[in-house]
Order: structure tokens, then C-alpha cells, then sequence
């Protein structure tokens, strides 16, 4: 089976871990390392013959757009992670849309072609702001990977379904692609992706993989950021809590990316839109309100 590969492409210093500590009028006061970082990854992406989605930052994308149009030269997918990555539960509607359609012009003009796909900073799409759906869909996006089926302090809609299915809303439909959890004595467990790809053992992950392909017949969405292979980058001071889930075996990454590489074969969230897989996805729809 085929599973998905996505790049959150943004810089160290953007994580919402470390907003409180990080002020945003002074992002370009920082060192700037995802577009080296970016490069590293479309590096081992290559040697595997792998593509993938980079849901790529409107503020990076405005001050590295070579580095948007070498994702896209490269073959892969390039999708939107809005433009300032402010939690959407932080903004309201207008500002939302505005950012949205901001990051979206900009990806557009960089690629020449449309930009269907979505994901929402800290996977903030969650029943404090389904309005984000509507917005998306009248947009023009067709896909959204946001929502994260789990509890957690920062996101997710718990007991929300965990394989991609169809949201239909008053001004129309979009497809969404959850991230990635596994079922453990009754309980929803994230893996394949961010601080839980690096926190778990690779066994474990490849496991959970194996497990949702094989026995639950259903793809996983494995995500990473760039700066999650750069073990070398300078160092924030947030909160212990912080610092742990964005430091958290950083020097791991980079051999869990490649193992998972040899072992699962990926594709771009766009190449998900498979015959049998909108079959799937037309018999699980799904209103959100």
C-alpha cells in the first residue's frame, strides 16, 4: 500500500512551542536555516525516488521562493500551511481568510499551478474552529490533512473518524486526510509523525504502519519538518515541556526518515485521489458542525 509523505516546511523558531518566548515581528532577527535544511531533505528524498507534499509556510515562501520552485521543479507536491502559522482558534474568520488567500496567491504564483491542499499550523482545525472548513472549500482547496483524532492540549478532535473521509458543509464538500493513530486497548494513539515519529522507537512506528496498512486497510500520513533534521540548530529557551517535545532525539531523525524510506512506499497527498480511494472516501462522509 501506498502511504503519504508531507513536509511541514517552516523554521525552527516558528513552532507554536515556542510562540510564547518567539516573538513574530522578529522572525527575520533569527537565523535562517529551512532552506537548508529543505535541501538536505529533497536530497535523501531523491536517492530513495520518493516524492511528497511540502506544505510550505506563506511567510517562508515569500522570502525563499527558489526554494519553492525547486520543491516543484523536483516533482513534488507543493500544498499550503498558511501564512503566519498562528493557531486557527487564535484568529478570527476575516483574518483567517485572509492569511489563507495570502498563501495561496503567493504558492500559486511561484508554481503556476493551483494549490488544492491545506494544512492549519499546530493541526489547529478543531471544533472551536470548524468555520475554517468553509473558508478552505470556498477557496478552492480540495484536500485538507488537519485534523488529528486525538486529545491533546495544543489540537485534535477526539473520537473524530480516523481514516480519510469526506466533510460536507453548508457551502460545500472537502476531503480530509487525519493524521495518522492506531487503536491501543481502546484508546486513539498518534504515531508516524513529528515528535512522536521521534520519540517512538522506528520498530514502533513501522509497526503502527504496517498494522493500519495491512490489518486496517488504510494508508498512514507520516510528517516531518525540516528542522527536525538538523540536530545542530540553536537552541530556544521555552518551557520544559517545550523544549522537550521540539529537542526530543532531533539526531534520530534523520536514520528514522531513511529506514522508513527502504521499508513503506510513499506518494504525494494529491496521488491519494486514486479511483479507489474517493471510492473509500465517497462511502465515509461525514458533517461537521
Amino acid at each position: 500500500m501506498i502511504n503519504a509523505l508531507t513536509i511541514d516546511v517552516e523554521d525552527y523558531y516558528q513552532v507554536s512551542a515556542f510562540e510564547s518566548v518567539v516573538d513574530r515581528s522578529k522572525w527575520d532577527h533569527y537565523e535562517s536555516r529551512v532552506e537548508k535544511n529543505t535541501h538536505h531533505l529533497l536530497k535523501i528524498l531523491e536517492i530513495f525516488q520518493v516524492k511528497a507534499t511540502f506544505f510550505v509556510l506563506g511567510w517562508v515562501a515569500e522570502r525563499h521562493p527558489k526554494l519553492v520552485q525547486a520543491i516543484h521543479q523536483k516533482g513534488h507536491e507543493i500544498a499550503s500551511h498558511g501564512y503566519s502559522h498562528r493557531r486557527i482558534y487564535t484568529q478570527t474568520p476575516e483574518v483567517f481568510r485572509e492569511e489563507t488567500r495570502q498563501s495561496k496567491q503567493i504558492l500559486e504564483d511561484l508554481i503556476g499551478e493551483a494549490v488544492i491542499g491545506y494544512r492549519a499550523a499546530s493541526y489547529s482545525i478543531t471544533n472551536k474552529s470548524l468555520w475554517a472548513l468553509d473558508i478552505l472549500i470556498e477557496e478552492g482547496f480540495s484536500y485538507d490533512s488537519s485534523i488529528f483524532p486525538v486529545w491533546h492540549d495544543l489540537y485534535g478532535i477526539p473520537n473524530s473518524n480516523r481514516f480519510p473521509y469526506i466533510i460536507k458543509r453548508d457551502v460545500g464538500s472537502i476531503q480530509e486526510y487525519p493524521l495518522s493513530t492506531i487503536k491501543l486497548f481502546g484508546l486513539t494513539a498518534p504515531f508516524g509523525g513529528g515528535g512522536y515519529l521521534r520519540l517512538f522507537p522506528p520498530f514502533v512506528t513501522k509497526w503502527a504502519m504496517r498494522r493500519m496498512n495491512h490489518h486496517e486497510k488504510q494508508i498512514s500520513i507520516v510528517y516531518l519538518h525540516p528542522w527536525e533534521v538538523d540536530p545542530a540548530q540553536p537552541r530556544i529557551a521555552g518551557s520544559a515541556r517545550s523544549k522537550f517535545r521540539h529537542y526530543v532525539n532531533l539526531a534520530k531523525m534523520e536514520s528514522t526518515l531513511k529506514s522508513l524510506l527502504r521499508d513503506f512506499q510513499f506518494a504525494p497527498m494529491r496521488e491519494l485521489n486514486s479511483s479507489e480511494f474517493e471510492h473509500k472516501s465517497k462511502k465515509n462522509v461525514h458533517e461537521l458542525a
